[in-house]
């Protein structure tokens, strides 16, 4: 499952609403900058780290070698869950590759941000401390999750800190990291795995694995629109890096869009909408406000080049379009068919539908109008639409065989 355009997508719906039919949901790359939501008879539930598909019981759940994780956030999401009777760590396995993020990496983070927007313009991060993890992991002085299974925890520590004195000239409080480790050892020590147990678990002892994306395809390090992107891979193949997983094994790929566009923080976005009374319409409906930060997002629309990019990227085999049942109030959609070199966009207008769709669970039901959006952007991307948003809900979703 893996999100088509700057992340946004949606694509915890749709992870939950699969997750009866696998043995096992996996996350593989990023951190607490992802948030992943779901709605269940009202009631919200945001994922910063777990996986979404966590709310059904008896599925094992996955934190992958590609990740870097505030072990807080973390303990503070199993215990949210727990309180609400939803047991977990009996069914959690974290790779002992997986690095740690600390609070001083989210220090670290904000203050790089800042100094960004005083000198090019801020690039949108999380402050989550992302960035900073994965730099120390490539400077291969990061901390993995093996480590809470030492009992030399203090020693651990204090060469961590000395490393970020010498390299960052930052001071890490290092009685704070420390207890903050030793709660997370005692909590997590039994769920950490080695990556031998972790390949037998998703390969020898599976048979329907489940991959959760974070972010979107558009904010790839390597393939996004850069530097205006996360901190690690969010393409299918940067999916299975994260397990330790072979490109054989990978059997299917849905891609996940918005039926319009969302994007957070600095960076090109050519199908921005800019009429103010549009793009606030667009937010207040869609409620398109970080789950993660609370920030604004920038609206705007479709644009069909980057669907077709991510397609060819990920190698989708259907599409979930999410949140069909914002635009029911747009008289004029707006899809950006192209983009000239110089960046012009040329736009196709569709007649908006003028009626709810909030909730509708067949094609068939949907207006005519919908169903001429639908199908033209499976005619020009060649992937079917397998599943269409049309609420907050769980249930709020139509399934095209």
């Amino acid at each position: 499952m893996i999100g088509a355009q700057w992340g946004d997508e949606g694509k915890g719906k749709i992870i939950d609403l699969l997750a009866p039919h696998f043995d096992v949901i996996a996350r593989a790359c990023g951190g607490a900058n992802a948030g992943h939501t779901v709605v269940v008879s009202g009631k919200k539930h945001v994922f910063h780290l777990l996986p979404a598909g966590s709310l059904h019981a008896g599925k094992k759940i996955v934190l992958g070698a590609g990740m870097v994780l505030h072990l807080p956030t973390l303990l503070e999401e199993i215990r949210i869950l727990e309180e609400g009777g939803i047991s977990i760590l009996p069914r959690l396995y974290i790779s002992s590759a997986a690095h740690i993020v600390f609070d001083f990496h989210k220090e670290l983070d904000s203050d790089l941000e800042e100094q960004r927007s005083q000198e090019k313009g801020k690039l949108g991060t999380t402050r989550r401390g992302i960035g900073p993890a994965y730099a120390d992991k490539a400077a291969r002085f990061g901390m993995r999750s093996e480590v809470l299974t030492r009992t030399d925890l203090g020693n651990e520590v204090k060469a961590m800190a000395e490393f970020e004195r010498t390299m960052h000239g930052r001071e890490v409080r290092v009685e704070q990291e420390l207890q903050q480790l030793l709660e997370a050892a005692r909590v997590l020590t039994q769920r950490i795995v080695t990556q031998e147990r972790m390949f037998d678990l998703l390969m020898q002892e599976t048979e329907h694995l489940l991959i959760e994306g974070a972010q979107g395809t558009l904010l790839d390090i390597d393939h996004g629109t850069y530097p205006y992107v996360t901190s690690s891979s969010t393409t299918a193949a940067g999916a299975l890096q994260g397990l330790g997983l072979p490109p054989r094994s990978l059997t299917s790929c849905i891609g996940v869009a918005k039926a319009y566009c969302t994007r957070v923080g600095g960076g090109p976005f050519p199908t921005e909408e800019t009429e103010e009374a549009t793009a606030a319409r667009l937010r207040e409906r869609g409620w398109e406000y970080g789950s993660t930060t609370g920030r604004p997002r920038r609206c705007g629309w479709l644009h069909l080049p980057d669907l077709r990019t991510a397609a060819s990227i990920n190698g989708f085999a259907y599409w979930n379009i999410t949140k069909l049942d914002v635009l029911d109030e747009e008289e004029v959609i707006r899809v950006g068919t192209a983009m000239s070199d110089h960046g012009d966009v040329t736009y196709k207008k569709f007649s908006g539908w003028r009626t709810s769709t909030a909730g509708v669970t067949s094609f068939e039901s949907l207006p005519p109008e919908a169903k001429d959006y639908i199908h033209f952007i499976e005619e020009h991307t060649g992937i079917p639409v397998a599943f269409i948003g049309t609420g907050e809900e769980r249930n709020a979703m139509i399934i095209q065989s």
